[in-house]
């Protein structure tokens, strides 16, 4: 995150803009509209801050800008076509901890002004941290269809009511609960339709109706996909919503875990080869302690929670102990990373089945059945296989498989960071150890593989095709 979103509070306080053109008008009507005491400097001023000037609405100083003027001020706006006038401004003020922005510089500003949809108490900024504005406007203008000019009417009607709720309930659960239900039902959908006293009577009435919920705690087993934080189900996006407590893995990418709910509690559970944050019997024990206090927990895994995710082992405990849950099920790693390497899984001029197998099992070995693995017209993706690599390349070509057979490896596929190491059976382990590949990653074996050169179409920033030469 390049910029902290910060909303400022200017009610009555002296801002200062350096320009006296169109453009510093515009930043002189956003600083107005939020209540700030603007200065304008310049030595002249454009029709309508002329026009402001003379109307008393804002304080006109007819001069070059000079160190002076930062004075007393909280905010400094520097809009002039003269770039080392905006520098000076931007380092004058940095010097004095006044947060600046210079127009069109990025690089200038400690801070800079996002693009706003303003519903009165109800704001959203949307910035792209000075990037592209036009981009910003963009996703203003698209958002702006999806959220009622009302919901600012709504917003003062919860504050008018929230200490009359704070009064009713006896812990910040049981608020946010009730809030939540009064803000997805009828009170919103009539205020939204223009009934604003019938709203207000119905809230009033839930108010004197609503009594301290029962706790019901409940577990959501949701698969969150191979890292792309635009895989996720909405389904499970809306319970990451509702969520009081979010148990996650290590191979949840920072994208999806930023989709979770700001104020609910975080407790990484992540396994990584010969480290284990918490044992699984641990992370049992926890759904079902926290699911007992009443709260709503989401156990959040890597991929789908019921391929090779232990989402059945937890279940197990769960449905024991009487909790109930639910299982949202994930984009696995399989599907995710090869369709984003180009990779069809199954193809009917190549393939008759697809197997999956995990690269270790309980005690770290790796003791699969080869035979039935090492058989032609098949693809075989390995879970978990980036450390025995080498020994998964032997055992096939051991068992049956030519060592020429075209070989994958997938890492941090479907985010930025993917890379696709192509090579076979014999070239895959030297191209992984020389290109220090790192976790997590998934290994496809057959010959879909040799699609990817003509199939691959995912190409985020810094992406990489490591190919090894062939054997024979």
């Amino acid at each position: 995150m390049k910029f902290l979103p910060i909303f400022m509070n200017i009610q009555g306080q002296s801002c200062l803009v350096v320009g006296g053109g169109k453009i510093a008008a515009r930043k002189v009507f956003m600083l107005q509209r939020a209540g700030g005491a603007v200065t304008v400097v310049a030595p002249q001023l454009c029709s309508e801050l002329q026009e402001r000037a003379e109307k008393g609405e804002l304080t006109h100083l007819a001069e070059v800008f000079a160190p002076v003027h930062i004075d007393q001020q909280v905010v400094v706006i520097a809009a002039t076509d003269d770039e080392a006038i905006n520098r000076q401004v931007s380092e004058t003020a940095k010097q004095h901890g006044i947060p600046v922005n210079v127009v069109d510089s990025p690089s200038l500003c400690s801070f800079i002004v996002p693009s706003t949809i303003d519903r009165d108490p109800v704001q959203i900024a949307i910035s792209t941290g000075g990037a592209s504005p036009v981009l910003a406007r963009l996703l203003r203008s698209r958002l702006e269809t999806f959220i009622p000019s009302a919901y600012g009417r709504l917003a003062r009607l919860v504050e008018s009511y929230r200490e009359k709720v704070k009064q009713k309930f006896a812990t910040s659960n049981e608020i946010r609960g009730f809030w939540e239900k009064i803000l997805e039902g009828p009170v919103a959908d009539l205020l939204i339709a223009g009934k604003d006293k019938a709203a207000k009577d119905t809230l009033q009435r839930a108010i004197d109706e609503a009594g301290a919920p029962e706790p019901c705690g409940e577990v959501y087993l949701v698969g969150a996909g191979p890292g792309d934080p635009d895989l996720l189900t909405f389904r499970a996006l809306r319970l990451m919503q509702q969520a009081d407590v979010v148990v996650y893995d290590r191979l949840v990418s920072a994208g999806v875990l930023d989709m979770v709910r700001r104020d609910a509690e975080f407790i990484y559970a992540g396994k990584e080869r010969n480290k284990h944050t918490l044992k699984q019997e641990s992370i049992n024990a926890l759904l079902v302690r926290l699911a007992k206090e009443g709260k709503k927990v989401v156990r959040l895994k890597g991929g789908d929670p019921f391929i090779f995710g232990r989402g059945g082992e937890e279940i197990e405990t769960l449905m024991e102990e009487g909790i109930e849950f639910q299982v949202v099920p994930g984009i696995t790693a399989a599907a995710g990373c090869a369709a984003y390497a180009g990779i069809p899984l199954t193809h009917r001029d190549y393939v008759q089945s697809c197997t999956f197998a995990t690269g270790h099992l309980k005690d770290g070995s790796i003791d699969l059945n080869w035979s039935a693995l090492a058989q032609p017209g098949q693809t075989v993706v390995f879970y978990m296989g980036l450390h025995g690599v080498g020994e998964l390349c032997k055992q096939l070509v051991q068992h049956g498989l030519p060592a020429t057979t075209p070989a994958a490896l997938v890492e941090k596929g479907t985010t930025q960071q993917q890379r696709v190491h192509i090579g076979d059976l014999t070239t895959l382990p030297e191209l992984v150890a020389r290109n220090k590949v790192e976790a997590p990653t998934l290994i496809i074996v057959g010959e879909v593989v040799k699609l990817h050169d003509k199939l691959a179409w995912f190409e985020p920033d810094g992406q990489e095709t490591m190919d090894y030469p062939v054997s024979g």
